[in-house]
């Protein structure tokens, strides 16, 4: 769900020497295309019941346990609502599919559900007791703009947001993107998908109470352009991707700015695992973003505990005009690496050589 957005022109030329604690990690805006490729790629990895294709797909994660895969996909649609006749269908508008899928790590479905709840499923995150939180970022009648909550096995727990009724109050979304959760189950919701929609982060309390909220769209230490992925490390600080200012911003809990790295490219997906190693989807520079030329798109691994980076496999659609490749990652405990494509519809996995 990208590329139909607008994007503003970000200054490059920046080098800034950024500091975690005692840590430091300098960086600069040149492009970090010369890390080496450890994986094999398993194309189309995901196997779906007989006669149902993969969709676009942002979305996936790891169950707690590392061993089992999931996905929100968009019930086999794939075209994004900007290139459609507004009075069609769009995302699962119209249909009976589940878009939320459990698979463990060889690609065998172990279960689905969710359908007729969600239109347009953007971000997906597993708590540390196994529920199942998806983003609904877009809105059409009577869906659209919340956040799930669900049991493993499918049961609705909890609903943030108004249905289809966007906006910028403390109990309405527009456009979300990517929730997550803390230890103590406080919620945060990364809200904003570029235009006129908004460009904040949201905390909830665990019972879903409003606690506050931060960001404004801008380009500063703090403010927020696209804020499209959000993921959180050991020692609870949240990673941003701030896609549109081509950089992850790091926030403690409460908001306060902590760090900016450029080194990552530009992130529609960041994922954390438990040893703090990080993973950053670029599906956009130098295609779509015309203000990130440069940089080769992918899929970027490193760590989240000094902004270091070890790997990076390269999109295999390089030449691509539209937005390809992974946009969501996540890893599972072995190290094997997933990636949710949007254009070429379909899941792929990448294996050590």
């Amino acid at each position: 769900m990208s590329s139909h957005l607008r994007h503003n022109t970000l200054g490059t030329g920046i080098v800034a020497i950024l500091a975690i604690g005692s840590l430091s990690f300098a960086q600069t805006s040149a492009p970090t295309n010369s890390l080496p490729n450890p994986y094999r790629s398993i194309e189309n990895w995901g196997t779906l019941p007989q006669g149902r294709a993969w969709g676009s797909t942002s979305a996936v994660t790891i169950d707690p346990d590392g061993t089992t895969v999931w996905v929100a996909e968009r019930c086999g649609e794939s075209r994004p609502p900007s290139r459609v006749d507004p009075t069609q269908p769009f995302g699962c508008d119209g249909s009976n599919l589940d878009p939320i899928l459990k698979f463990d790590t060889s690609g065998k479905l172990l279960k689905s559900f969710g359908a007729g709840l969600l239109l347009f499923p953007h971000g997906i995150h597993l708590d540390r007791d196994g529920n199942v939180w998806v983003v609904d970022g877009l809105g059409r009648g009577t869906k659209g703009h919340q956040v799930f909550k669900f049991s493993p096995d499918g049961k609705l727990l909890m609903t943030l947001g108004k249905q289809n009724t966007p906006g910028s109050g403390t109990d309405q979304f527009n456009a979300p993107s990517a929730v997550v959760t803390a230890p103590n189950g406080d919620i945060f919701v990364a809200d904003g998908h570029g235009g006129n929609t908004n460009a904040r982060i949201m905390k909830f309390a665990k019972d879903g109470t409003f606690i506050k909220t931060w960001g404004k769209k801008g380009s500063g230490p703090g403010e927020l352009d696209v804020p499209h992925t959000i993921a959180m490390d050991s020692q609870g600080r949240l990673f941003v991707g701030d896609r549109q200012n081509n950089r992850i911003q790091i926030f403690d809990q409460e908001g306060k700015f902590l760090d900016q790295w450029t080194q990552f490219s530009r992130p529609s997906g960041v994922y954390i695992d438990a040893k703090d190693n990080i993973y950053v989807a670029d599906s956009e520079s130098a295609s779509v973003s015309k203000n990130h030329d440069g940089w080769t798109r992918g899929i970027r691994v490193g760590s989240a505990k000094d902004g270091s980076l070890t790997a990076l496999i390269p999109d295999p659609d390089e030449k691509a005009t539209t937005t390809s490749a992974a946009e969501g990652v996540a890893a599972d405990a072995a190290g094997n690496i997933y990636g949710a494509e949007v254009g070429p519809k379909r899941m792929m996995k990448y294996v050590r050589k």
